[in-house]
């Protein structure tokens, strides 16, 4: 039996996997490595696939699903939690950008349809880029991360109504009273069904099925109803893409929305996969060499004008020039579904196919500049406020009347519980956070400010020089970093306690000039380890006895750069019912190849990884960015249940038993 496609997809899926494992190499986003993917296995380069056209067909899958899950992803809670920095700094974001590169359209010669067009395709980011880059550097929850957050998500609506536009901005459709009427009456009826759907049919629907325990039935369930809603608009009139977004945002408020998702998200990550090697396979590689130099002055200027357009945008929120600069580079490059607009604009005329290439080539290649960027935010921001003198509006005299007080920088739950006890303690404390919103939600019930605390003048007008205590209680690490550092310089008797997210920054935070360092990631593991040995009934003098030593040990029992197996002895000594365990990485196991913050061993499986040991080389106290290599010897802490179960993890996806070895009482400091 032949299958004429099935030797494309081999050749697809192969030469992805070398691309793939280059650019996690060099740290570039698997987006830019299917691109490239495209681009080699093209016509216009090695021509190694034949079927294009049933390539793209996969691919238009890959679209209706991406829509689908970002309907699934926009849930009324979220955007209710978000909607100041959704709606007023997306809105400014999308409408600033598409004027602006409309302007410059009309004032090459192009026409308002065109300019408009090249507006759409400028002002989308990449969700999955910025995202997934946020997470690895644990930015998901500072400032900037909360407003790309926002913003994309307002992308994301956008990107509905441009797709709808492009045939009326083309002319393909006529914008008469009769057809607009027609138009629009459609859209009515099919919202109007799926409002019926959503209320009287998919919840007793999705309540039987999850009642089978039926996994299988779920998932043809689940893409059974959003092939339906999209078939459904595109007999309308309507986009299939639309359909599958309405379709998402159906299912988006069921209780069954998480086990719904996690069935979809394996075929579209494989369909979009395609999707965006279809794409490059349409990037002409002769013109990309015949015109680099305005593919690269392209790819600069797209850079440079959306990050000068998404700062004032983003100002508008009331967020501190350094934190709007650091968002705005990460909203810098274009996003996936601009490649989704310009095909239909290719399709309905209005993109020449140079400029759709000179468009593609650019677009890859700002890509390409994300993870670049995100790096040099912090110092770029720091050094562009410093230089335009950005400072904060509160009163001066405040910091002036203050003395022997405490500064709390971040008015989160860890900031409002120590304002809490200060303010019964008797202790005069002021605070100093960023979001504009909760400082004007707290203001006249607490010595609270608006301001960036990684100014040296800022701190100055809270009176650092005769604060006693500073406590950085915020989630973004660089600015961790140069708060301490500012205020370490200003006053050199300070007391600066941090808050940090892992054990691997402890010590660069000290050398800043932290005086104690609270590692969110140890504390957690200590908590957990204590509710289990409580439910063990270890009397309680024994743990906190225990818990005292290692902290009065400054955490070397689990931060020693050698893990003797005399520290491990103790440790397990220590603690009855509990164990340590050394699991060497196998290749092909599902472990391999992801970092710790990625395989989120303690929230899925109760353990934790205290250290890894890579050759010769032991890496004590990993941070959530570390990866898991094959070869490495996994030191891994926990209940024995937990272990076993977790076990499987470091074995070959085989199902072989994994190679775990006992760590006895003996182990000498060399071989550990």
């Amino acid at each position: 039996m032949q299958l004429p496609l099935l030797p494309d997809i081999v050749v697809l899926f192969c030469l992805s996997i070398g691309v793939l494992l280059v650019c996690h190499r060099v740290r570039l986003p698997a987006i830019v490595g299917f691109l490239i993917t495209g681009v080699l296995c093209g016509p216009s380069a090695l021509g190694l696939v034949s079927a294009v056209h049933e390539v793209e067909l996969m691919a238009e899958i890959g679209v209706v699903l991406l829509m689908f899950t970002i309907g699934m992803e926009l849930s009324g809670d979220e955007l209710s939690r978000l909607r100041k920095p959704v709606f007023i700094g997306g809105t400014a974001q999308v409408g600033l950008t598409v004027a602006v590169f409309a302007g410059i359209a009309l004032l090459h010669g192009q026409t308002l349809s065109e300019g408009i067009l090249f507006g759409f395709l400028a002002a989308l980011s990449s969700t999955a880029i910025v995202l997934s880059l946020l997470q690895q550097r644990a930015q998901t929850e500072s400032p900037q991360g909360r407003i790309a957050l926002s913003v994309l998500i307002f992308q994301d609506i956008a990107i509905v109504p441009m797709m709808l536009a492009i045939p009326l901005l083309a002319g393909t459709i006529t914008a008469d009273a009769k057809s607009l009427a027609l138009s629009v009456g459609r859209t009515v009826a099919v919202l109007g069904g799926l409002v019926l759907l959503a209320r009287y049919v998919v919840p007793p629907l999705m309540e039987r099925v999850v009642r089978t325990r039926s996994r299988e039935l779920l998932l043809l369930t689940t893409l059974g109803l959003c092939l339906a809603v999209a078939l459904l608009t595109s007999s309308m009139g309507l986009s299939l893409s639309l359909g599958a977004f309405l379709a998402g945002l159906l299912l988006a408020e069921s209780e069954y929305s998480l086990s719904v998702i996690e069935g979809v998200l394996p075929f579209r990550d494989v369909f979009t996969s395609l999707f965006f090697i279809s794409v490059g396979m349409l990037l002409d590689v002769g013109f990309l060499f015949d015109n680099l130099g305005a593919v690269l002055a392209v790819a600069a200027a797209l850079v440079v004008l959306k990050a000068a357009i998404a700062t004032p945008a983003i100002l508008l929120l009331g967020y501190p020039l350094r934190t709007c600069i650091i968002a705005a580079l990460a909203l810098a490059q274009i996003g996936e579904f601009s490649f989704v607009l310009a095909r239909s604009g290719l399709e309905h005329g209005l993109l020449g196919k140079d400029s759709y290439q000179l468009f593609l080539a650019a677009s890859i290649i700002t890509m390409t500049l994300t993870p670049g960027l995100l790096a040099v935010a912090p110092r770029f921001a720091r050094f562009v406020s410093t230089l335009l003198k950005s400072r904060e509006t509160f009163d001066e005299a405040h910091g002036a009347a203050l003395h022997d007080h405490l500064i709390v920088v971040g008015f989160g739950v860890g900031g409002k519980h120590l304002a809490r006890v200060a303010r019964e303690a008797g202790i005069a404390y002021t605070i100093l956070e960023m979001n504009p919103d909760t400082v004007a939600r707290y203001h006249g019930k607490e010595p609270i400010h608006h301001g960036d605390a990684t100014h040296p003048l800022v701190l100055e007008h809270l009176g650092v020089r005769q604060a006693r205590i500073l406590a950085v209680v915020i989630s973004d690490p660089a600015a961790v970093r140069g708060v301490t550092a500012a205020a370490r310089a200003l006053n050199p008797a300070l007391h600066i306690v941090v808050r940090t997210r892992f054990l691997g920054e402890v010590t660069a935070l000290r050398d800043l000039g932290a005086n104690e360092v609270v590692p969110e990631e140890f504390e957690t593991s200590i908590e957990v380890f204590s509710r289990v040995l409580t439910h063990y009934l270890v009397p309680r003098q024994t743990i906190d006895g225990f818990i005292d030593r290692i902290r009065a040990e400054n955490y070397d029992m689990l931060r020693s750069h050698d893990l003797p197996g005399s520290t491990l002895a103790a440790l397990e000594g220590g603690l009855p019912g509990v164990a340590v365990e050394a699991y060497t990485v196998e290749a092909g196991a599902s472990i391999a190849g992801r970092t710790l913050l990625e395989s989120d061993l303690r929230q899925r499986h109760g353990v934790t990884v205290v250290a890894i040991r890579r050759g010769e080389t032991t890496l004590a106290s990993p941070d959530g960015s570390m990866a898991l290599l094959p070869g490495d010897v996994a030191y891994v802490f926990g209940e024995p249940t937990a272990l076993h179960d977790a076990a499987a993890l470091f074995s070959k996806a085989t199902g072989d038993a994994p190679f775990a070895e006992r760590v006895p009482s003996s182990v000498s400091e060399t071989a550990a």
